[in-house]
């Protein structure tokens, strides 16, 4: 059994906990305390406060790719715990846009912190319990969008394909636990490849518009997803009105997680 607590998300599980557009947890697991994504500020110590966790016994971080709403509290975290490591990308720190006027990657100067090991663009085993995987170098079934993000280069910008995204999972006895922070390799392209017993993250839906006809990406993701023997629990960019769509085709299968709720999972 792992406990997992909401630390940020866009909304609050009651009203004492604060919430942003931003995602982090705190996982309790059989080796380890966890810190995955830290949202945009500091907000998550303060929620982590009022639930008890002490996030100077956290020894080990990840961050899930190199966004402000996820790695936007890395700062508060360095000032709250002098041991953890912060796993990440080796790509984290690149010049990450929505559009080309609003930046939203991380500030740069965290980079010589001393805290950071970087994954390498593969996959990384940490010990027997915990890996990383990018995905990177993989044939990707289901086509992605980059939804208007991109990525500043020398060259110019160009869209952003998302090599900087990673995916924590935990071995649990036989289950496989994953945990993604935003999906942008798209979710169905991640438990293609990695075959969770339980998914954990956002979906990156937010955006998908839904007509009197539906939406085709939904249908078929509620479709593919319900076919595994799976469990999702989903949150922060997947969108409260895409996930009632989901949740009404996908049932016990689907929940929604929000700031300063507690799992046992």
């Amino acid at each position: 059994m792992i406990k997992a607590a909401v630390l940020m998300e866009n909304t609050p599980y009651r009203p004492e906990y604060l919430s942003e557009h931003g995602l982090s947890l705190y996982l309790e697991t059989e080796r380890h305390r966890i810190l995955f994504d830290t949202g945009q500020s500091g907000n998550f110590a303060v929620n982590a406060e009022r639930l008890g966790i002490d996030l100077g016994l956290v020894d080990l971080c990840v961050l899930s790719h190199g966004h402000y709403d996820h790695g936007g509290g890395i700062r508060r975290f360095l000032e709250l715990n002098t041991k953890a490591m912060i796993y990440a990308s080796p790509l984290v720190f690149g010049a990450y846009y929505h559009g080309e006027e609003k930046y939203i990657g991380l500030d740069p100067a965290l980079s010589d912190s001393g805290r950071f090991r970087f994954s390498g663009e593969g996959d990384l085993v940490i010990d027997e319990e915990l890996s990383l995987s990018s995905l990177n170098g993989r044939e990707i079934p289901y086509p992605l969008s980059d939804g208007g993000l991109l990525e500043k280069t020398e060259d110019g910008f160009v869209p952003d394909h998302f090599r900087h995204e990673i995916y924590l999972m935990i071995r649990d006895g036989k289950r496989r636990i994953v945990l993604s922070g935003c999906s942008h390799k798209g979710i169905l392209n991640i438990v293609s490849f990695l075959r969770p017993d339980v998914c954990i993250g956002g979906f990156h839906f937010m955006k998908q518009e839904i007509s009197t006809d539906g939406n085709p990406l939904l249908d078929q993701t509620a479709d593919l997803l319900s076919r595994l023997d799976s469990e999702y629990y989903t949150c922060h960019c997947t969108g409260r009105e895409q996930y009632a769509y989901l949740k009404a085709r996908m049932g016990e299968k689907l929940h929604y997680i929000s700031a300063g709720q507690i799992l046992e999972i």
